[in-house]
């Protein structure tokens, strides 16, 4: 079977590349790493997402969205990762999700629409636990909670996990920002207090949310990847040594060459396993867990020679190789390390669970 992006989709990625590089380029970014007392969510940044319609595509569209699949989406969080925007753009879009497939008719008229419109931003924390319908204790690293209208909460209740709609300046809801290595984002602590919450929905959805904030996360890492990658072979075309390029030197075109089959198979698994979970494929889950296992190892390894193979000012905080090989050292361990995916894809292949 041949996979490839519809002509709509790479329509998508094309502008969106082509935003990034005119609206928003690593000059941009900079000044969201060099400023770590700023929320990180660039309001212009935002209103252009909201404009541009790309926190709308999997809102159904009876909520004003476009009703699109997670490949169309995947395709966004590529482009994203390539650039290292910063923003809450995906933990809203997974959050959101989370409010979709859980939510009543009331909860997602309410929230999907604000989200669709750029009128919301949400954030998925976590952590805690609930007694006597009210939340109790701490969710940790928790994205963009401080500009968040509001948090979906997965919480111990009892033997299962549910979900809460929280109003993170309700009483009892404490949110303490911490400076995170990379600041294309901004993490925090929360911690609830015998806090009230809605209750979203009663479906048990959790596993399906975080296997697709898995494969956006992944796509994310594949768009590192890949621009760690490019931006490394184009210096060591230029960079001489000895009268040559050191692009020539044998050992570092063999590593190259390896480095160019990791992040291709990475990028196809992620397109994939979003592909596989639109059409509910009997794979997806093992899609899932291939995809986001080889994209946290291509980026990985893919930024650690971008800062390798630039010399000394690689390791410089004027060089941007730093943007990428701290977005892929942390995006590694969201929604599932290697070591937690390739334990799932054995379960799968080997147990038949």
């Amino acid at each position: 079977m041949r996979f490839a992006l519809t002509d709509e989709q790479r329509d998508l990625q094309s502008s969106l590349r082509r935003f990034a590089a005119e609206r928003f380029p690593l000059t941009a970014v900079r000044e969201v790493f060099d400023d770590p007392d700023g929320d990180g969510d660039p309001p212009e940044l935002w209103k252009a997402v909201a404009a541009q319609g790309w926190l709308a595509g999997l809102v159904p569209e009876r909520f004003g969205g476009l009703g699109l699949g997670l490949l169309d989406v995947a395709v966004i969080a590529r482009c994203w990762g390539e650039a290292v925007l910063p923003g809450a753009l995906l933990p809203t879009i997974v959050a959101a999700e989370a409010v979709r497939l859980a939510g009543t008719e009331e909860q997602q008229r309410e929230w999907l629409t604000r989200v669709a419109s750029g009128d919301a931003r949400l954030t998925l924390a976590d952590g805690g636990e609930v007694r006597e319908e009210r939340l109790h204790g701490s969710a940790e690293h928790v994205e963009y909670a401080h500009v968040a209208d509001r948090l979906v909460v997965a919480a111990r209740e009892e033997d299962a996990v549910t979900l809460w709609l929280v109003d993170p300046s309700a009483d009892g809801v404490t949110v303490t920002r911490h400076d995170a290595l990379d600041r294309s984002t901004r993490l925090a602590t929360v911690t609830f207090e015998a806090v009230s919450a809605q209750r979203l929905g009663t479906a048990d959805v959790l596993d399906g949310v975080r296997d697709r904030a898995a494969v956006l996360y992944a796509n994310d890492l594949a768009g590192v990847a890949r621009q760690a990658l490019t931006r490394t072979v184009d210096y060591v075309r230029t960079r001489a040594q000895f009268g040559r390029p050191v692009g020539s030197f044998q050992a570092i075109k063999h590593a190259l060459a390896d480095l160019h089959v990791a992040v291709t198979m990475a990028e196809h698994a992620a397109w994939y396993a979003a592909h596989a979970l639109d059409e509910a494929l009997p794979d997806a889950v093992l899609a899932v867990s291939v995809a986001k296992a080889k994209a946290n190892l291509a980026a990985r390894d893919a930024t650690a020679a971008m800062i390798q193979y630039h010399g000394g000012i690689g390791y410089t905080w004027e060089h941007e190789a730093h943007f990428f090989f701290k977005r892929a050292r942390r995006e590694e361990f969201q929604y599932g390390d290697t070591g937690s995916h390739l334990q799932r894809v054995a379960r799968i292949v080997i147990d038949g669970t």
